[in-house]
């Protein structure tokens, strides 16, 4: 009999139909089944000795609460057995008011007899709040916005299953290695209860950034080839983007995209789809141009655009770009298509595009360095400097971040201006909220740069302090020092932190209805019973 390993996972979500994620213990068919009629099934399909499907429902009413079971060759496998938590449920939109909540860099929680060395996970506390009232306000998404499995950082409990497999004394040492490694990755995630109930009850939509491969991917041409040359990354990376395909990347289609998707269809086509997919992962590899990881959902009249700006980065030094020139064609096309067909518009990039100015100017003088503006000897130390402290977001590629300022400038203007465009991210473990101006005549709409991460991870002093100094006057001062020691031209965009920096585990949750939309920064925080509970730590209203 078919048991359930993993899931389920609410993924898609629209006012008829969504899809469902869950992992078996064998070969089976899955079925979704609710009252009055909706569901769906799907026949698992087969990766590595995993089976999987991706079930999508039908038949679900408009702005209603539906409750639904899984079942596996007929047998009700969710809810589990004397589950405390309330029934999953499928909530479909009424075209009103949609809350986004949103962050990124999550380690997996400790099991129950470890300390929690880094605070309470903001997701679990949430998990614990909605299903003490799960009649109460809850989000319509989750947006993870990259690091949702760490790769190269393993917990004690991995790396004792990883040494179970082999000698943790050869490469990649405790890092995982393989597909196999990487199931586990997500098994210590997402079987954590709280998490589990959480996912399979709030739709999510996903995108990787490094650690779900390794710390700085595709942080430069030199760093790719030197990770190409070591006899450890090619199964790693295989490993990654085909577990990235499985557990994330399929649930952020809709139905139809998963209809029309030929490699979707080619996996299932076969018993055992391994080979189909590690064939597309190598192609990726070979060519990141021939495959799109970013998407487009929308939510009513809130559209969501989700970037990759991992794989698809063009490395070479004179001609750096953050997205390739077809996903950049995309992000416009997306951007600007069909104006006055949305109110707000969420651009989610795992990296922040607004930084401190500190930290902007370094990194924009770093590549100006790497491109070979002062020199050789100049050039050499730029390359270390960029791997030793991480200068790889938007800044580091200054023409991709002219470009998507040109698009949200685009994307703002005129009678049918949207009436935010705010750029959603995280990666850099704390929250801030920045706001940019034009030189000349700017966007109609509100644009703002929102910044919430770790979900659940550590905030060393070091990103403190330094954060702090990055947007104080003096900090302002010595970046522009640095861009015209690389002899590049300041951007001519400013911008100004309109609140925090804020540190801890924490979610930001955007409410959008009409025109209107408005803020909440929430952090976990430990309570006097043992546990624990999210506090509004910021609130602002952003249009009226």
């Amino acid at each position: 009999m078919a048991g359930l390993r993993l899931g389920p996972l609410l993924r898609y979500i629209d006012d008829s139909s969504a899809t469902v994620w869950v992992e078996a213990s064998r070969p089976c068919t899955a079925e979704v089944r609710c009252p009055g009629g909706a569901g769906g099934t799907a026949r698992t399909f087969q990766i590595a000795g995993h089976h999987y499907a991706i079930v999508p429902v039908s038949g679900l009413a408009p702005a209603t609460d539906t409750s639904y079971e899984v079942l596996l060759d007929g047998t009700p496998v969710w809810p589990l057995p004397d589950s405390h938590f309330p029934p999953s449920v499928i909530r479909t939109p009424d075209g009103g008011t949609v809350r986004v909540a949103f962050g990124s860099c999550r380690w997996a929680a400790p099991a129950e007899d470890e300390k929690d060395t880094v605070g309470p996970d903001a997701l679990d506390t949430l998990a614990t709040r909605i299903a003490a009232a799960p009649e109460g306000e809850r989000p319509d998404v989750l947006l993870l916005l990259g690091d949702q499995v760490y790769a190269d950082e393993t917990s004690q409990a991995t790396q004792h299953w990883l040494a179970a497999r082999r000698d943790l004394a050869e490469p990649p040492w405790k890092q995982v290695a393989d597909y196999e490694e990487y199931t586990h990755l997500y098994d210590e995630s997402w079987l954590d209860p709280e998490i589990r109930w959480l996912l399979s009850t709030v739709p999510s939509c996903m995108i990787f950034d490094d650690h779900d491969i390794v710390d700085d991917w595709n942080t430069s041409a030199a760093w790719l080839a030197e990770m190409r040359a070591t006899p450890w990354w090619r199964e790693r990376l295989m490993g990654g983007l085909m577990s990235y395909w499985v557990y994330q990347h399929l649930g952020n289609l809709s139905p139809a995209e998963l209809a029309d998707d030929p490699l979707y269809a080619a996996v299932r086509a076969t018993p055992d789809g391994t080979d189909v997919l590690r064939a597309y992962s190598a192609q990726a590899d070979a060519d990141p141009a021939s495959v799109r990881w970013s998407y487009r959902r929308d939510f009513g009249r809130v559209r969501v655009l989700m970037l990759d700006t991992r794989a698809a980065r063009v490395l070479d030094e004179q001609n750096r770009s953050m997205l390739d020139p077809g996903e950049a064609r995309w992000l416009r096309e997306q951007a600007c298509a069909d104006p006055g067909s949305y109110d707000h518009l969420l651009i989610g990039t795992s990296l922040p595009w607004l930084l401190p100015h500190l930290v902007h100017d370094a990194e924009t003088w770093n590549a100006a360095l790497c491109r070979g503006n002062r020199g050789a000897r100049w050039t050499r130390f730029g390359e270390r400097l960029r791997r030793r402290a991480d200068l790889e977001h938007w800044a580091a590629f200054p023409e991709s971040f002219e470009a998507l300022a040109a698009v949200i400038a685009e994307a703002g203007a005129g009678a049918d201006a949207p009436a935010t465009v705010c750029v959603l991210s995280g990666d850099v473990h704390h929250a801030y909220v920045a706001e940019p101006t034009w030189p000349g005549p700017g966007p109609d709409a509100r644009v703002l740069q929102l910044t919430c991460s770790p979900v659940h991870n550590s905030v060393p002093l070091s990103i403190r302090l330094g954060f702090r100094f990055g947007w104080s006057g003096l900090g302002r001062i010595l970046g522009r020092r640095l861009v015209r020691h690389g002899r590049w031209e300041h951007t001519a965009l400013g911008w100004r932190k309109t609140g925090g920096p804020w540190f801890g585990n924490q979610l930001m949750m955007l409410t959008l209805g009409g025109r209107s939309a408005s803020l909440r920064l929430e952090q976990a925080r430990a309570d006097r019973n043992g546990g624990a509970r999210l506090d509004a730590v910021a609130e602002s209203v952003l249009t009226e």
